[in-house]
């Protein structure tokens, strides 16, 4: 099934632009223990309609495809979408970073709120032993969710205070050193900056040359894990000037061979043709085919 795609192409405007939706589906199909999740969720007892139940009925259609190749519409996904969400409720092209966050945010809430329901209706209490935090841990915490420690020293007692963070998305911008990897290591490549004297957002097509396989080195001394190593299985592509602007593709690992996604069109590429999607090395602010969110997929 490596072959099936997520398409918004239909007739007349009824999607509008939805490349950034697409993209970020295509991409966690990809990511294999997200999928298995996400399937496991479909055969559970029938809940009322979210965009959750609308992603596990999208990825199911996709994998019990009886056609080796084809196009699945996303219709009741986007239109759920859009209707818990002002934000994507036009048919303006959306930043595929915010649509990713929003996504990973909105289905831990809604399995929180189910484990939740769940032990009111058991009876259960959280005892003593059992902290909030953990019973509040679901699988989107489970694959996706990682701590950032930053640690600060007073000049004059030299005490030394921690915060600790918890992060979906790992960007680059950040200075903080990793506690704890992730299962799937989501990073974000700061793409877009605001421009005063243009009054919007810019591209930012600087070169960031992202391997097929990854080891981070910005770990804290008491990291649980790492040595961790990731492989390459997804890249969002950003196409164009600006968020609001433009086009966004997907590269996915499938089978030990790559593929890249424009909407319904698929093809099937080398791994080398991954470094044009590296970005530029001169201009910084210029039209180009940049990588945009890179899913790495941890070895054990």
């Amino acid at each position: 099934n490596c072959s099936r795609n997520i398409s918004s192409y239909m007739p007349g405007k009824w999607f509008g632009n939805t490349c950034y939706c697409n993209s970020v589906l295509q991409a966690l199909y990809f990511c294999r223990p997200f999928r298995e999740k996400v399937l496991a969720y479909k055969i559970q007892p029938r809940r009322k309609e979210s965009l959750l139940t609308c992603l596990a009925d999208l990825f199911n259609s996709i994998a019990t495809q009886k056609k080796k190749v084809g196009v699945i519409p996303p219709k009741k996904f986007i239109s759920r979408l859009r209707k818990e969400n002002e934000l994507f409720d036009n048919y303006m092209q959306q930043d595929a970073h915010e649509f990713l966050n929003y996504l990973l945010n909105t289905i831990a809430d809604l399995l929180q709120e189910e484990k939740s329901q769940e032990r009111q209706q058991n009876g259960k209490v959280v005892q003593n032993g059992e902290t909030e935090e953990k019973t509040q841990q679901t699988w989107v915490h489970e694959i996706f969710q990682g701590t950032l420690t930053n640690e600060t020293r007073c000049l004059n007692c030299e005490a030394v205070s921690q915060r600790r963070d918890e992060f979906y998305l790992f960007s680059f911008e950040d200075v903080m050193r990793v506690k704890k990897l992730p299962m799937i290591l989501a990073l974000h490549l700061k793409r877009f900056k605001y421009m005063d004297q243009l009054h919007r957002y810019t591209k930012l097509s600087y070169r960031v040359v992202f391997p097929l396989e990854l080891r981070l080195f910005n770990t804290s001394g008491d990291a649980t894990n790492p040595d961790r190593l990731y492989d390459l299985v997804a890249v969002v592509v950003h196409c164009g000037s600006g968020p609001n602007r433009g086009h966004y593709i997907t590269i996915v690992k499938s089978h030990d061979f790559w593929l890249l996604f424009d909407d319904d069109i698929v093809e099937k590429i080398d791994a080398q043709a991954i470094e044009e999607f590296y970005g530029l090395t001169s201009d910084i602010s210029k039209n180009s085919e940049s990588g945009y969110i890179l899913f790495y997929q941890s070895r054990d």
